[in-house]
């Protein structure tokens, strides 16, 4: 009897847990597999690349070349679609004068697995290693941009290294935070402490820019000017007035371009 009772002690927090883990994957990951662009579709100038990671997936990515610059800038985009739903982006950053290597997910778009919190994070090092020992970028020219939950792959990777410099875009707070923020709050304990990004950001050494809309409902500018407060780098918040949190370049783009190309452009660590 005391056997069974302790097995049951042991199962049943287990899968409580596995549930809990499944519905924040479910939350938080929303990959598009389908709307891909065929690799004969793609411009002449975007070399379609599958990174390996630690676990052995290949992670689908597009680097863009810019000869004529010493710098690369990592683009972990946010929780639905697929880095083909980026390219104008990466074109835009790439045509401003920077080398840009851009990441699909695991379970997004063409690459391998299923997405996890963990998992995202060896997608983010493969990329940073990738950048590093294969196209020979050294870490002070490496700069790093993420959007919504990118941002906690971005911090993740980012953390206590003198990388030229960081772009958070909408970050989040953390997962329960999240959760709050969506109405979910007498069960945001199930989050735990998933997507942590304020502790995290404390271990963040190079400079940082935060990009955030006032009128953003999924993750609320409350959550940006949570970050920004606890990093302890140099930094800069920019706030796009009136736009939420899919529609910063709506109207007026150059309030959100200018000030990224700009931080590209100028800093140094």
């Amino acid at each position: 009897m005391k056997t069974i009772k302790s097995f049951f002690t042991i199962l049943v927090p287990l899968f409580f847990l596995s549930g809990c883990k499944t519905i924040i994957n479910q939350m938080a990951f929303h990959p598009d597999t389908k709307n891909v662009i065929p690799s004969n579709k793609l411009p002449s100038n975007i070399k379609e690349l599958f990174i390996q990671t630690e676990d052995n997936l290949k992670i689908h990515s597009y680097f863009i070349p810019n000869k004529s610059s010493g710098k690369i800038l990592i683009y972990f985009h946010g929780n639905a679609g697929n880095i083909c739903h980026r390219l104008p982006d990466l074109l835009k950053i790439n045509e401003s004068g920077v080398n840009v290597l851009g990441v699909s997910y695991r379970g997004y778009g063409k690459s391998d697995g299923d997405p996890d919190e963990a998992g995202i994070y060896m997608d983010g090092q493969a990329a940073l290693e990738y950048v590093r020992s294969e196209l020979g970028f050294p870490i002070k020219n490496v700069y790093i941009l993420g959007r919504s939950i990118g941002t906690t792959v971005a911090i993740n990777t980012s953390q206590n290294l003198k990388l030229g410099g960081l772009v958070l875009v909408s970050p989040l707070t953390s997962g329960k935070d999240h959760a709050k923020a969506s109405g979910l709050k007498p069960v945001s304990f199930l989050a735990g402490n998933a997507f942590n990004n304020i502790d995290k950001c404390r271990r963040i050494i190079c400079p940082v820019l935060v990009v955030h809309g006032t009128r953003d409902r999924v993750l609320p500018i409350s959550m940006g000017e949570a970050i920004f407060k606890e990093l302890k780098t140099r930094k800069k918040f920019i706030r796009i007035e009136g736009r939420g949190h899919n529609d910063l370049t709506r109207g007026n783009s150059s309030k959100y371009w200018e000030p990224i190309l700009e931080f590209i452009s100028k800093t140094n660590p």
